[in-house]
């Protein structure tokens, strides 16, 4: 597991290093996955921009919580191309820690299926917002150096878009599931973080604890999901416009060997 030490971030690793069907395996050096990076210091702008080689922020939150945490220090750095591609229908504040506060998402997700709220809400992502996600992928595929992907914890919209990436390229869905759950061992440092912040901290003990932890049968569920409702990770990109080029433009971005 390739984590990053930053002071001021604690869900951060390269997803480089996973293997891939056929031989090879991801590129370090060109996908980062964290947690919000509103609080980095300027000793942690450094490491991303000029040791990690980051060129590319792509900010899955709501406009709610960007402008509700300001633009962040990395925004400074004039080398480093920011987009914003929200996950979440703009309607209200709302936010991945706060399920309780997404009362349409959550109440469509119940409804879509009651024992597994988790994998509904990851659906809701794709059938909300699927511009959101090929526009993250094209840029993930267009970045010049490392391209990172983040959230407010880093773990269940970045979770979603870092799954599809891999699934993608060709990473086997063990793998897969294995990068979602190493968020666990960083839960309760994330969640501290975010109860530091007022846009999170009256959210997060809204439900039970363990509903934050990426349990791996939450990513099993929603990539099952995934193949019944919409034909499986490629078919669902297909039916989006990322075609069979874009596809290989990301293998020759995020792969090697």
């Amino acid at each position: 597991m390739r984590w990053i030490e930053l002071q001021n971030a604690v869900n951060v690793r390269d997803v480089g290093g996973l293997p891939v069907g056929g031989g090879g395996w991801t590129r370090p050096g060109q996908l980062v996955r964290s947690d919000n990076l509103q609080d980095l210091s300027p000793a942690d702008v450094t490491r991303l921009v000029e040791e990690i080689g980051v060129t590319t922020v792509i900010d899955l939150r709501s406009a709610s919580e960007v402008e509700s945490e300001g633009p962040g220090p990395l925004r400074a750095r004039a080398s480093v191309r920011h987009l914003h591609l929200s996950l979440l229908p703009e309607a209200g504040a709302m936010t991945d820690v706060a399920k309780d506060a997404l009362a349409v998402n959550r109440e469509r997700a119940i409804q879509r299926d009651p024992g597994d709220v988790a994998g509904a809400f990851y659906i809701g992502y794709l059938e909300d917002r699927p511009d959101s996600v090929v526009n993250a992928l094209r840029a993930i595929a267009d970045a010049p150096g490392a391209a990172l992907v983040h959230c407010a914890a880093g773990k269940d919209r970045t979770g979603v878009v870092i799954a599809l990436t891999l699934l993608a390229v060709g990473v086997p869905r063990e793998e897969v599931v294995a990068d979602y759950v190493a968020t666990g061992e960083r839960i309760e440092q994330i969640l501290d973080r975010l109860r530091a912040s007022p846009t999170y901290a009256g959210d997060i003990d809204n439900i039970p604890p363990h509903e934050h932890d990426p349990r791996p049968e939450i990513m099993e569920r929603f990539l099952a999901r995934l193949d019944d409702e919409h034909g499986g990770p490629l078919a669902w990109l297909a039916a989006h416009g990322f075609t069979e080029a874009d596809v290989d433009h990301l293998k020759a971005k995020l792969l090697a060997g």
